[in-house]
This record gives structure tokens, sequence and C-alpha cells, in this order.
């Protein structure tokens, strides 16, 4: 009889431990989940009200009707600014305040930092992204975001170049997520996107040189343009097939001839425009043509040389950007 007593008190315990530990399992996986979710019952209208330091931002949206967006149902990515950027972004362009800016570029402003589609930061990786602004080259290409996280998550090339960069990441939403960032994303000219991606370094440095004409004023302007843009390792290939040490040592006339035919001016050609053996005038003046075999589209230069089209439809601003694996040369 003690036995049967002395098992049953043994069996009672063990049921009281385990029902403990179930609790606590069960109370640590709520807690888990309320990190994890964070604000998700809230939308990223609600998260933007309820941040003081993202005021500004929210008196923007108010004022160009995207609120409501915001609120509504939907998966999207808001790169938010703070107040300090916006307020920098104001005085930087001659804006007293919020109200003084033109809804309609506003809108297009505030759209520029919108993706939609949900991006937590651990599946940002570097590249192209397409946000939900358009400028004034088309009506029907969306602008085109670069993302750099080999330190961090910078936007466009940071703020030295109308970008920025994530400062606070994950805040999750019920309709998105919420990255805070420090700076206000411009709309990106051809040349914005240029600096931001470091594989057109080389590209950079040649429009920069300082023998050249003022092409990051040119380029950087009313547009429309289409530039075919090569790539480091493009730029590496021509030095070795001129027999040169760097890009510094190309004469002057044939550099400045050589960007020049890389550029169309007066239009934005996205590549469902291109045909097979099509005839393109460019900025140069001399002509190259599209070729479009089945290993994908090239160009072929003045000289024959062929040059493959690696990226497509990097939409700026003011025109559109296409990457290319071999510098152009016009004819002599």
């Amino acid at each position: 009889m003690n036995n049967k007593k002395l098992i049953m008190k043994k069996t009672s315990n063990y049921f009281a431990m385990g029902a403990l530990v179930l609790a606590s399992l069960f109370t640590v996986s709520c807690d888990d989940d309320d990190d994890n979710n964070g604000n998700n019952n809230q939308t990223i209208a609600e998260i933007a009200v309820g941040n003081d330091n993202l005021s500004v931002l929210v008196d923007a949206l108010n004022r160009t009707g995207l609120t409501a967006t915001l609120d509504g149902s939907g998966s999207y990515t808001v790169f938010a600014p703070t107040n300090q950027a916006f307020n920098s972004f104001l005085q930087a362009n001659g804006f007293a305040n919020v109200e003084a800016v033109p809804v309609a570029t506003l809108r297009e402003i505030l759209l520029n930092h919108v993706m939609t589609t949900e991006n937590m930061s651990s599946s940002l990786t570097t590249g192209y992204v397409k946000t939900m602004a358009k400028g004034s080259a088309s009506s029907t290409n969306t602008l085109s975001m670069f993302i750099n996280t080999s330190s961090g998550v910078v936007l466009n090339g940071g703020t030295s170049n109308g970008g920025a960069n994530v400062t606070t990441a994950d805040i999750d939403a019920s309709n998105g997520v919420v990255h805070i960032v420090n700076g206000v994303i411009g709309l990106p000219t051809v040349v914005n996107h240029a600096i931001a991606n470091p594989n057109f370094n080389g590209l950079v440095m040649a429009l920069t040189r300082a023998d050249q004409p003022h092409f990051a004023g040119i380029l950087g302007g009313t547009g429309p343009f289409t530039v075919f843009a090569p790539s480091n390792g493009a730029f590496n290939s021509l030095v070795t097939e001129l027999s040169l040490n760097s890009i510094d040592d190309v004469p002057q006339s044939v550099l400045e001839n050589a960007l020049k035919y890389h550029v169309i001016a007066g239009s934005n050609v996205l590549s469902a425009q291109l045909t097979n053996n099509m005839m393109v005038t460019t900025f140069q003046g001399q002509q190259f043509t599209v070729e479009l075999p089945s290993s994908g589209p090239q160009i072929k230069d003045a000289n024959n040389r062929i040059s493959r089209i690696t990226t497509v439809d990097v939409q700026a601003s003011n025109g559109v950007v296409h990457a290319i694996d071999k510098v152009l040369l016009p004819g002599s």
C-alpha cells in the first residue's frame, strides 16, 4: 500500500513538472513571436505616425495622398527618411518646408522610397531593384535603385550621391516592412546611377577626367539619354587592347569620341525597343548596330568589334542605362 502511494505521488510530481515545462515553453514561444513580429499588427502608415522622428514623412505622405496607400493592404518595403534627413533635403533644394515642394514632385520622391514587395534586410542583395516612382524620361519604366550590401545597406550610393544608408532595419508591419534611412532618396539621373554602382568606377573616372567635356553636367541634365555603360572589365580590356598602362593614357580625342559614342541623345530606348540589325545614331555622330542573336543582345561598333549587353533597363529620371562588357570605338 505504501509503495502504491509512493508511486502515485511520484507520478503526480512528474505530471506537475511536465505541465510547468510545457507552460514555460509556451510562454517562451509567445515571447519569441512577439519579438519577431514587432509592430506587425500596425500598418506602415501607423508605424510612421507613431514614430516622432518620422513626423515630416507623415506630413509628406498626407500632402501627397499616399497615406492611404501605406495604410491599406499590400506588401511594401518602405525606406523611411528621418526628420533630419528631410530637413537636410529641403534646405539643400531651397524649400522652406514640405508644403513648399510641388505635390507632383514630392509624390514621386516619396514613391522612390517604396518597393512593391516586402524585403527584410536579410533578403536585400547587391544589385538593382525597382521603386514605384517615375521620372520624366519614361512613362512606363519605373525608376531603378541600386542597393549595395557590401557594408551595411547603401541605397543609390549614399547621401553624397542623393541616396541614403539604412540606419534601422526590419520594422515589421502588417502590410510590409519599414527600414529607416538617413537621407531622402532623390530621383537619380544616369550620372547618379553610374556613381552608385562600383562596377562603373572606370566609366566615372573616364567621364570626369580633367581633359574631357563636362560629361557629368551634360548627362545630369534634362535628357532623355540612353547610355550603354561599359563595365570596369570593359575599360581594363580596352587599355590592354590599345597597349596602354591605364585609362589615363588614352588620348583626349579618342576618349571623348568613344564616350560620346555610347550615348543616344533625345531618346529613352528600352531593351524591348531594340530590334535585330537596328542602326543607332549616337551622340558622337556615328552609328553602331544592335544585334539580337540567340546568345543575347549585343552591339557591333564601327570597327566590327562586339560588345554584349549584360544588364538592361536601369531607369533614371532623365534616361536609361544598359551595361555592356566592351568599350565601343567609333571609326577613325
